[in-house]
């Protein structure tokens, strides 16, 4: 009864999403931060007859709940749906014993903050004696963590480009393995709206390129694809939010001097393409941060 309620009151097709696991009793709040945030989810779970340590339940929203998941309020101000709050955390209740006279104590939780993170909160287990039984108050704790699904597929990708400027036909080749593996790890569920976007768009290409790069030991050959791979990481770089900084960087001798880029974490040239036999031929044309 309290997932139905949960979920539903959570839940905004394109903007948020609300799971509660009947197994691991954690609901899951997975949401695109440019068009909502954590509080204005749960300050919705809260107007659907949950308290919390900020957000009160209306008062005849709470008294429409059944029995079981009732439990005994605080004296606050009932949450009203134009009203501002900043933290905020999810109470539910365990299951209840007797439905008649079952009440269960609101806890207290800390929650902390960052963006474009899933909240997870912990709810506690159904009890397993139906009778007479009067349920501790249950404890409830939100963490926050940040997320980037992206991070591994561009830490191989830099893997991959650190190989070319080896000149090393066998270590890229390895190195677009662990690029190709990491890709197909991406949850798309995880991402952002644009980077979900952009990452349907390259996803394809992306994955033609690494392939050429990881079926062939030839360095020039994979230095061919280097170009093309980089142009689709610097979009989805673009729709990314990063802890550092990403440098595209320019050979103009690349490709039979028709230029090449790539992306590197480092401002210092150390050109991919030929590698110690032009190591600083190039220049920084973006930075990214």
């Amino acid at each position: 009864m309290c997932k139905k309620t949960i979920e539903k009151a959570g839940t905004i097709n394109k903007e948020a999403t609300v799971v509660w696991d009947v197994n691991t009793k954690m609901a899951t709040l997975t949401f695109d931060s440019k068009k909502t945030n954590q509080d204005a989810i749960l300050k919705r779970i809260a107007l659907a007859g949950y308290d919390n340590e900020q957000f009160l339940a209306p008062d005849d929203v709470y008294a429409n709940l059944h029995g079981c998941c009732q439990y005994e309020r605080e004296a606050k101000t009932a949450v009203k749906p134009h009203e501002h709050h900043t933290t905020v955390v999810v109470t539910t209740p365990e299951a209840p014993m007797d439905h008649s006279k079952h009440v269960v104590t609101a806890p207290k939780a800390e929650t902390k903050k960052e963006q474009q993170a899933t909240a997870v909160v912990t709810t506690p287990e159904a009890p397993k004696d139906h009778s007479k039984h009067v349920a501790p108050a249950p404890k409830v704790v939100t963490k926050i963590q940040k997320t980037n699904m992206l991070l591994p597929v561009f830490e191989a990708y830099f893997s991959v480009k650190d190989a070319m400027i080896q000149s090393d036909g066998s270590a890229t080749a390895t190195k677009g393995k662990l690029l190709l593996a990491a890709i197909e790890k991406v949850d798309m569920n995880q991402l952002g709206a644009k980077e979900h976007d952009v990452w349907m768009q390259v996803l394809r290409p992306l994955k033609q390129t690494v392939q050429k790069i990881s079926e062939t030991k030839n360095i020039g050959t994979q230095r061919g694809q280097l170009d093309l791979l980089s142009k689709n990481m610097l979009n989805l770089a673009k729709v990314s939010k990063w802890d550092f900084a990403i440098y595209n960087q320019h050979c103009p001798m690349a490709n039979d001097g028709k230029g090449g880029n790539w992306l590197s974490k480092q401002n210092t040239i150390k050109n991919p393409y030929y590698g110690s036999k032009m190591m600083t031929c190039g220049s920084t044309v973006e930075t990214l941060k």
